[in-house]
């Protein structure tokens, strides 16, 4: 008895958590001024993103084409973008990160913004003006509010590459007229400076606006302009591998450089001039000015103390120093030695730059975009754009935790990131609090499979490059609130290498060596396509990554051909005496594990067959030993999860439920339970007694190759071919909880409605009962009444005077739930009588403006327009709202009354036969006196009365709702 009680209790519910989402499948790319918050554009739609929160905060409604040009306004305040279509859509940002469930419309569309597609769009520091460059060369600058154009540029030579607004901030000039300056740059290489002021004048004028300076300096296409806070300073970088600094102060007349009579005018006095070129030796696609010190501003000798960063086909940005023309430091890992795929993946496309919290942003061409810090110099955040589809994944813990003073929490190693293998050779590892992630480069091909050690401190992966890889953390000891944001650097410790084909499966050693003071490796298992099982020597691999430290060549301790097809999944029994092998021969192989390590460090291997499960009728996808008992899952092709029994290798259960092929199972729960995932994109938890489904999740819309459960088991994560992960979080208790509270509150205003009743307080017990949503004691209450041919209720229309002023009284709403209450009770005839009575009431004492007015309050609220119908508690009915839902009733009512009313008439008549039959019979029969014979004749007329009256009221009732 203590041992059942013991056992914990069946999970039945779990909750979608969180979600790891595409974030960002190419294209352009902003973020807000304090750097919280990321646009990005998934498909054909802009997503904003809270950085640190890792979450979706909310989408733009966009117009089914794809997204050319964004950028966010300096206060965060507008998002401006283009489309392919040429259309300009302009959003108001919201002002907090409370995710949004429904589109952000824009608040101004312009249909046709430009006569050709836009590629790049800029705002000025004061967040008024919006210019856009389209491929055609015309420039035009818009006000973002009003949405109108203010400005046309035209007379570049080819698609504009880029844009910045000149906007000098100098402190020391208080209430001074401040110049406003637009910078272009094309694919002619010039780069061409507008005096917007200037512009304007010419425009009144009817003239064309020209230019102020034309530079040249490129010789292919600038791909990045910026501007120093003084406006001073001109920074560009192209294609060209150079990136060049400007002078473009305005100089007084006389302080010219060049007054040589020679230039014959080909440069003016305090025109721009070109400072610096510095050769960067990469092809540029970003290049900006980093904010200085304040002392710096207004400066002579600025040029000095200027640091440029640039990004560009080398994947890293690099600081540079503008009078020395040389790297100061580098940000990210520069790419060298690499395959022209794996460069043009990892080039970078763009660079963001956050003063205020002196960060930069890269975007990379693989979908990656990466946080560096300028303090630390080093990664802080990582985010993954895109994952395709995800084959496997593993729940990790790196960290040992440290409880704090303040904390109580339990010294060990809990799951606080995730593995995920990809259709990709990289290997993703994510916090799972956050979107922080990074990647594991080693593996040549795609990664098909991993699995964890040493109490998750490790990781294993198997590849399509016939090998398998060890990777461990660099540190091992982390405080609990930094574990759940942050992501240790991982590194390949061990290699293994041996098969002939493809390695789709790896299993590590469950337990660890007792000698070793912080658990060693001892052994893991690899099945490949070429239907072989290794066994590999882990003895010697560490479980820290050191940074200079070459990875181990593992050594093979056995190879045995296994199956007669590919080997699909491994898995090692908690003991480390079993392994089981899953194949698409349709069978899983049970083996039992020999393992000897001795004195002198040698180490023995082998594996005995003892046993074949067969019963499958296609290949077997998953395979899982229990974790307490002795049993073993089996997931397979044919649809089905089977339990097979160790001792005698027989199926012992089958659960069937998934439309599709199952493809991962796994024991919960202390073995009571399994879950498992299927080609159906559906999780579905099982009772492994009685072999019933406890509960189906639903969040993928593809195969559902991955599952991992925590060890605490209290969240589920599944990954699938719809590059999606999902958290799932168990919440039965919080569930029981909320029954039993609702079920406590029933009870309550179950008491109150009888109480109600017994004191005849009628608008309390009609009200209760709407707001409980219980049309049965609804009906039950008005069928107490007495009937409106009772004598007693001559002065009432519903059989009660109280109960008149109730419904005389109804607010909208209410009265919009009784209506639809009546028609359920309509639609029955036990109940239609009841219904026909109360609709009779109703529309005798309110107005047809009162109940047109109450499905229009409905409609304003929400969420008050579905009802329970049916005299006991039928299904819950989505209704119309405002006008469709007064109109959806009438059409229900009318088709039912008439039914009643034809009903009706024909039992009338049937009733003159029965008495013309009992008067034939009794005329010949049985002899009657005259008082008897006028009495009966008296009590027929009678019912003939009371079925004529039925008649009437019916037909009064369904004149007047039609």
């Amino acid at each position: 008895m203590a041992s059942t009680s013991s056992r914990p209790k069946p999970k039945t519910s779990f909750k979608k958590s969180r979600v790891i989402a595409p974030l960002y499948t190419g294209g352009p790319v902003a973020i807000t001024s304090d750097g919280t918050r990321l646009a990005t554009v998934v498909g054909e739609e802009a997503v904003l993103t809270d950085v640190r929160e890792g979450r979706e905060i909310c989408r733009f409604a966009g117009d089914t084409e794809s997204i050319t040009s964004m950028c966010i306004s300096p206060a965060s305040t507008h998002l401006c973008l283009f489309t392919s279509a040429l259309a300009l859509r302009i959003y108001e940002l919201p002002e907090d990160t409370t995710p949004l469930f429904k589109h952000v419309q824009p608040f101004r569309a312009v249909a046709r913004a430009h006569d050709a597609p836009v590629h790049v769009c800029r705002t000025d520091p004061t967040s008024t003006y919006l210019a856009s460059g389209s491929a055609d060369g015309v420039v035009k600058v818009w006000d973002i509010v009003r949405g109108y154009v203010t400005h046309v540029f035209k007379g570049h030579g080819g698609v504009v590459s880029a844009l910045v607004f000149n906007y000098p901030f100098d402190p020391s000039s208080v209430g001074g007229e401040r110049k406003m300056q637009l910078v272009t740059a094309s694919v002619d290489t010039k780069i061409r400076i507008f005096d917007l002021s200037a512009a304007a004048a010419s425009a009144r004028s009817g003239s064309a606006a020209r230019p102020e300076a034309v530079l040249e300096g490129h010789v292919s296409v600038p791909r990045g302009l910026d501007v120093s806070r003084d406006g001073n300073w001109l920074v560009s970088g192209g294609r060209d591998s150079v990136v060049l600094v400007w002078d473009i102060s305005l100089k007084p007349a006389g302080t010219s450089k060049s007054k040589s009579s020679k230039t014959k005018g080909k440069e003016k006095e305090g025109a721009p001039t070109l400072v610096k070129t510095i050769p960067v030796l990469e092809r540029v696609e970003a290049v900006g000015l980093l904010r200085q010190d304040e002392d710096v501003i207004g400066t002579t000798s600025g040029v000095s103390k200027l640091q440029i960063y640039t990004g560009g086909e080398k994947g890293a940005v690099k600081i540079w120093d503008a009078r020395k023309g040389e790297v100061l430091y580098t940000l990210g890992q520069e790419l060298d030695n690499v395959s022209e795929d794996q460069e043009e993946q990892r080039q970078i496309i763009d660079v963001l730059y956050v003063p205020s919290d002196a960060t930069v942003v890269s975007v990379h061409a693989d979908q990656n975009i990466l946080f560096h810090s300028l303090t630390t110099r080093s990664l802080t955040r990582q985010l993954i754009g895109f994952n395709d589809e995800i084959v496997d994944a593993a729940l990790l813990s790196p960290y040992r935790l440290v409880p704090q003073a303040d904390i109580s929490i339990t010294p060990g190693f809990v799951d606080t990131h995730l593995a995920l293998a990809t259709n990709s050779s990289l290997i993703r590892v994510y916090s799972a609090k956050s979107l922080d992630a990074r990647l594991l480069s080693g593996h040549h091909e795609i990664v098909l499979c991993l699995d964890k050690g040493a109490q998750g401190r490790i990781l294993a992966s198997g590849s399509k490059d016939r090998s398998a890889r060890i990777w461990a953390p660099t540190t091992s000891t982390r405080t609990p609130d930094a574990a759940s944001t942050s992501v240790p650097e991982w590194g390949c410790v061990a290699v293994c290498e041996g098969h002939a084909e493809s390695v789709g499966a790896v299993a590590m050693s469950r337990k660890a060596h007792s000698d070793s003071p912080e658990g060693g490796l001892r052994f893991m298992f690899t099945g490949s396509q070429d239907r072989t099982i290794k066994m590999w020597d882990l003895t010697s691999v560490p479980i820290k990554y050191g940074a200079d430290a070459q990875p181990v060549k593992c050594k093979s301790l056995l190879t045995h051909k296994a199956h007669d097809k590919d080997i699909n999944s491994l898995d090692v029994a908690p003991n480390d005496r079993l392994l089981v092998s899953g194949s698409q021969d349709r069978t899983a192989k049970v083996w039992e594990i020999q393992y000897v390590l001795y004195d002198s460090g040698a180490v023995k291997g082998e594996i005995k067959l003892l046993g074949t499960c067969k019963g499958h009728k296609r290949g077997v996808w998953t395979v899982r030993f229990g974790q307490t008992e002795r049993v073993l899952a089996t997931g397979s092709g044919d649809k089905t999860v089977k339990l097979w029994n160790l001792d005698d290798f027989t199926c012992v259960k089958t659960f069937e439920g998934h439309s599709n092929s199952v493809l991962r199972v796994d024991f919960m729960n202390a073995g009571m339970q399994m879950v498992s995932t299927a080609s159906d994109g559906l999780l579905k938890l099982w009772n492994v007694r009685d072999e019933s489904c406890a509960a189906t999740m639903d969040n993928h819309e593809d195969k559902v190759w991955a599952l991992a459960v925590s060890s605490d088991e209290r969240s589920i994560v599944s990954g699938a071919a719809d590059s999606v992960v999902t958290f799932w979080e168990d919440c039965t208790e919080e569930q029981e909880q909320e029954k039993e509270t609702k079920r406590a509150e029933m009870v309550l205003k179950e008491q109150d409605f009888l109480n109600y009743l017994s004191l005849h307080d009628y608008r309390n017990a009609i009200l209760l009962a709407l707001s409980m949503e219980q049309p049965g004691r609804l009906h039950a209450l008005f069928k107490s009444l007495p009937s409106t041919s009772d004598p007693s209720s001559v002065t009432s229309i519903s059989g009660h005077p109280s109960v008149d002023e109730v419904i005389r009284t109804l607010s909208g709403p209410d009265l919009a739930k009784l209506l639809r209450c009546v028609r359920g009770w309509n639609a029955n005839a036990k109940t239609s009588a009841v219904a026909q009575r109360v609709l009779h009431a109703i529309l005798k004492l309110r107005k047809a403006e009162d109940i047109a007015q109450a499905f229009d309050q409905t409609a304003t609220l929400g969420g008050l327009g579905d009802i329970l119908t049916g005299a006991s508690g039928g299904p819950v009915h989505k209704e119309g709202r405002g006008a469709s839902a007064l109109r959806e009733l009438v059409e229900a009512l009318v088709p039912y009354t008439e039914r009643h009313l034809a009903r009706m008439e024909k039992l009338v008549q049937e009733s003159y036969v029965v008495d013309y039959l009992l008067g034939e019979m009794d005329d010949g029969l049985i002899g009657l006196e005259d008082g008897d014979e006028d009495e009966g004749m008296a009590d027929a007329q009678q019912d003939d009365d009371e079925w004529c009256g039925m008649d009437v009221g019916i037909g009064a009732s369904i004149a007047v709702s039609a």
